[in-house]
């Protein structure tokens, strides 16, 4: 039976005879159904008409993508640490070429997944690589469109993988939205990986927030002031998000700067 893929979101789902009548992730109202209703695929599919690119933005780190874009279009980051590596966030598509570059830097020893719009096809991922666990917030137990003994439903605000890398629960965008710091990123100023949960913009030293981005629904001052006290512990110069855009220097001090622009544009 084949595993079907919602064409909208790439999330995947148990192996049926039939796909679901919906895909409850795209119905939720952070996302949306496609104009011309529901559409589902497999990765057979996909396979012979996309491919990954793996790029290195900077020593240790190497950012997937998906070309042509497929499905919403995020990026994941592979993280190469001296305890193991660490895929942040997925992408739908994994063939045996994106396999053997990933054996080629070590493999991935970990998975860790920001919020369900990206959970695409996390168990095709662990399964590849020895059935790496698969990091989930037990805030998005309901969202786990495909369940499996290597998802970790992990509890509470902050989830070290190992020493240097640290997930942390914001909240926001979804209620366990979570963001990856890196300690020894930007050559030891440290790094936030911040997928939804802080949308780098145009003018890249800055950021926004969003409950629904295609959709363009705010989020209230309350969460905001959350996102903030999540990671002020940590200290990072730069930040990249799930669509290319990175803040290279200062992005702390964007971040502080961002979220007090934004709570007075929603107050005044």
């Amino acid at each position: 039976m084949p595993l079907f893929i919602c064409a909208t979101c790439g999330t995947q789902y148990p192996e049926s005879e039939q796909p679901p009548a919906a895909c409850p992730i795209c119905v939720d109202d952070r996302q949306y159904i496609h104009p011309d209703g529901q559409r589902w695929t497999t990765l057979e599919d996909l396979r012979p008409n996309f491919k990954n690119v793996i790029e290195s933005p900077e020593p240790l780190l190497h950012r997937i993508k998906t070309e042509p874009k497929l499905g919403i279009g995020q990026q994941a980051f592979l993280i190469q640490t001296p305890h193991g590596n660490v895929l942040w966030d997925c992408i739908t598509l994994i063939d045996e070429a994106t396999v053997a570059a990933i054996n080629e830097l070590g493999g991935v020893q970990a998975i860790a997944v920001s919020h369900p719009h990206y959970h695409s096809t996390t168990v095709e991922w662990s399964h590849a690589f020895d059935h790496a666990p698969i990091y989930f917030h037990a805030d998005h137990r309901d969202w786990v469109m495909r369940p499996d003994p290597a998802v970790v439903l992990w509890e509470g605000e902050q989830l070290p993988l190992w020493d240097g890398v640290t997930v942390i629960r914001c909240g926001g965008h979804f209620p366990g939205a979570t963001v990856l710091h890196w300690r020894d990123g930007a050559d030891g100023r440290g790094v936030l990986f911040t997928a939804d949960t802080i949308d780098i913009v145009a003018d890249s030293r800055y950021m926004s927030f969003m409950y629904s981005y295609p959709n363009m629904i705010p989020l209230p001052a309350s969460k905001v002031r959350q996102i903030v006290r999540a990671v002020e512990p940590f200290a990072f110069d730069r930040m990249y998000e799930a669509f290319g855009q990175i803040t290279r220097h200062d992005a702390k001090a964007g971040l502080l700067f961002s979220a007090e622009r934004y709570i007075r544009a929603i107050t005044d």
